[in-house]
């Protein structure tokens, strides 16, 4: 495997000290690029664009972009102002703290951010900081209200009893006292939850904009002992200001221990400002109520909903409610696939919203009038979408199906009006380069990207080709297969091929560019990348979806077996190897039993090994009693079929070489599991090697852990299949 070489100055100021004379500031960097490899050192040196918010007036687009430097071994964020046709792109801050959640506040003349938990304020081309009055420390997130004159924002606070709660003396004693589940979640135990305050919250006086102040501060919860948001992702999204600053509608799972342990149930609630008052509008929908969004004219709320408690991959609707009448109405009724965020046009009769539709996330508007058949429209087998395709009543796809890339974060430029539509603000990303933002017309899905972050150094790089292929499954279906073919394919030349296991089980392999699972990467180092949507994945309906839960050692696997078996045809595909994360690890280690030499290396991080262990241990408990069928002490068909095939019973067949990845402080699928399978790996002779990260959750996210990885991995990789 070729490593760059990268050069660490001369480009954007990269050489700059921080204030005390440290270590550079991690800005970009200038990168060279050796015979047009991509390699995980450049991979990690790219600029990762997000959050674009759009000026009160739509003259320009303020956005963040990190970069990382392995040798420090950490990223830092810095921000930037661009025209909304990307012209005049300045970087407005040079720091060596990241700056973050930036919004801009007083008509459009300041912005405000934070910074190493301090609120800031300053002017928008980056001059006359100042630190915002009274804020308190440690601030994770912020909004501010539609009328600029309050502020919510995320604190924690406690939650666990210490040594000196229960005996006074004892303030050496490191011990935690725990007497109910959930007592862990992701990577923590859980000592401290978010809390959301609002506050009142000055930004001038007197004309004078050169300062901001913040009031006495209420908690929504009122001390209730949950959380706001929902750990362990939820943030600002699950809270929304009305327009007239007199609610805040917000998502909360109001359970705690093994009630919460055991439950999706999340509600929305409307918070009333002046009496403190909290209403579940929800009540009686049992599933996951998330990102409750008003409408501009104050009439309507939306939000995103499950049916089902327990199941955290039940399709996702869009469900709005007449706060006047308190009448709720699903839009999505007649749609097949997940809503996945919403934006509300400033016509209040339309929403905007993104959904991942064969593996491809597009942006769909659905008008809120429109009369609903209260049935899928055009159901439609697996396989490609036709030109015509109708996806339901009132429903109509802005970004076209050819279009390969996955789009997110969608904002609206005001009084925009573009033969009709609307101009949109998004993100989008390919499985060839990371994230960018880019407009959209809402009238004809025309696009141009906004910004080139990395535009220079993926120009130096050979690109690997992508490919759709839909193969036909061992029922009659039809799966899509991305394919992924080295730069300069031969094809009278014998590759090695590696083939994908997807996590969760629940998700999909869309056009997604991501630092841990690089399907560029894979391609970049000789490898016919190989990429499932197999039983389970969540963008083609959902009985597909569904097909996987209480069947993991059925379809599914036979799907990978397929896709294996079917490249494995081609005269130039060689050896093939399997990897994967998570649900992707239970599979490697799953398939290790049962693939008969189809594989010639393995690779499982974080991988679920035994399935009995596994459910005593992890945390979030309703995920594998709902997949699962149960407990393993449940006397039931779908669970004793499940804990009975437990990857761990097939050891005996296990004759290929193995490489075992985890992270120590990974509660989701604990270490265990991964020194479980190495330890009968290493009793049966198999070829294997661990490698344990002691500071590292589910995700290997330091940077030279992350390189330390992925240089494992591929020596792996090359050892046996090269």
């Amino acid at each position: 495997m070729i490593t760059a070489s990268v050069i660490l100055s001369g480009c954007c100021g990269n050489s700059s000290k921080d204030q005390s004379g440290g270590d550079p500031i991690i800005t970009k960097e200038a990168i060279e690029v050796v015979h047009g490899q991509f390699t995980p050192e450049i991979m990690y040196k790219l600029g990762r664009v997000g959050d674009p918010q759009i000026s009160p007036d739509g003259s320009k687009i303020l956005y963040g972009v990190s970069y990382t430097s392995i040798e420090q071994n950490k990223s830092n964020r810095e921000l930037f102002v661009m025209n909304p046709d990307g012209s005049d792109n300045v970087k407005i801050t040079n720091s060596a703290k990241s700056e973050a959640n930036a919004r801009w506040i007083s008509n459009g003349k300041k912005i405000m951010f934070l910074r190493g938990g301090k609120l800031m304020i300053m002017d928008t081309d980056g001059t006359n900081e100042e630190e915002v009055k009274n804020a308190p420390e440690g601030i994770e997130a912020f909004e501010i209200s539609n009328m600029g004159n309050k502020i919510m924002y995320i604190k924690s606070i406690k939650a666990c009893t210490n040594p000196t709660d229960v005996y006074p003396d004892m303030d050496k004693s490191t011990a935690r006292t725990i007497d109910n589940l959930m007592y862990r979640h992701w990577d923590h135990f859980v000592e401290e939850i978010p809390h959301t305050y609002i506050a009142d919250f000055t930004s001038s006086k007197d004309g004078n904009v050169s300062f901001g102040e913040i009031g006495e501060s209420v908690d929504i919860l009122d001390g209730e002992p949950f959380e706001l948001p929902t750990l362990p992702f939820g943030g600002l999204e699950q809270l929304s200001w009305s327009p007239d600053n007199k609610y805040i509608a917000y998502s909360c799972r109001k359970l705690a221990g093994k009630e919460y342990a055991f439950s999706t149930n999340t509600d929305i609630y409307l918070y009333n400002i002046e009496t403190k008052e909290s209403e579940n509008i929800t009540e009686g929908m049992m599933g996951y109520d998330t990102n409750p969004l008003f409408s501009p004219d104050g009439k309507y709320i939306a939000w995103l909903s499950m049916e089902r408690d327990g199941y955290e991959a039940d399709k996702n609707r869009l469900f709005i409610m007449d706060l006047s009448t308190k009448e709720k109405k699903e839009l999505s009724c007649d749609y097949k696939y997940n809503v996945e965020s919403i934006t509300w046009a400033p016509s209040s009769d339309k929403i905007f919203f993104t959904s991942c539709v064969n593996a491809k996330t597009g942006i769909f508007e659905i008008d809120i009038n429109k009369p609903l058949n209260g049935k899928i429209a055009d159901e439609l087998a697996t396989g490609p979408i036709p030109d015509n395709y109708n996806y339901g009543a009132g429903i109509r796809r802005i970004t076209p199906d050819s279009l390969w890339y996955d789009f997110s974060t969608v904002a609206i430029m005001p009084e925009s009006d573009n033969a009709g539509g609307y101009t949109l603000i998004a993100t989008n990303t390919s499985m060839l380069r990371p994230s960018e933002i880019v407009s959209v017309a809402s009238a004809n899905g025309e696009y141009k990207q906004l910004t080139q972050e990395n535009t220079e150094t993926l120009n130096k790089l050979k690109a690997p080709k992508v490919t759709e292929r839909w193969m036909k499954t061992i029922d009659g279906k039809q799966m899509l297969t991305w394919v992924l073919y080295p730069a300069d394919f031969d094809s009278s030349k014998v590759y090695p091929a590696l083939m994908m296991c997807n996590g969760g089980p629940q998700s999909n392999i869309s056009q997604g560019f991501s630092i841990r699972w690089n399907y560029r990467l894979m391609a970049s180092n000789g490898y016919i990348t190989i990429l499932p949507n197999r039983r389970g994945t969540t963008a083609f309906g959902q009985p597909w979806c569904e097909q996987i839960s209480g069947d993991y050692i059925g379809l599914n696997m036979q799907d990978y077996l397929t896709a294996a078996d079917q490249m494995k045809k081609e005269p130039y595909v060689g050896k093939v190897a399997a990897t994967g994360a998570s649900y992707g690890g239970y599979s490697v280690y799953y398939l290790a039993g049962i693939h008969k030499n189809r594989f010639a290396a393995l690779i499982a991080h974080a991988g679920i090994f035994n399935q009995e262990q596994m459910y005593m241990m992890t945390e979030e408990m309703w995920f594998p009693h709902w997949d699962n069928g149960g407990a393993p002490w449940d006397n039931n068909p779908i669970a004793n079929r499940h804990y009975g095939n437990s990857p761990h019973k097939l050891v005996k067949n296990w004759n290929t070489p193995i490489l075992i990845t985890h992270g120590e402080l990974d509660y989701r699928v604990p270490v265990e599991q991964g020194m479980a399978a190495f330890n009968a790996a290493q009793m049966m002779g198999v070829p294997s090697k661990m490698v344990l990260f002691p500071d590292e959750n589910h995700w290997i996210l330091k940077p030279q852990n992350a390189i330390y990885w992925h240089r494992t991995f591929y020596d792996w990789l090359d050892k046996y299949c090269k």
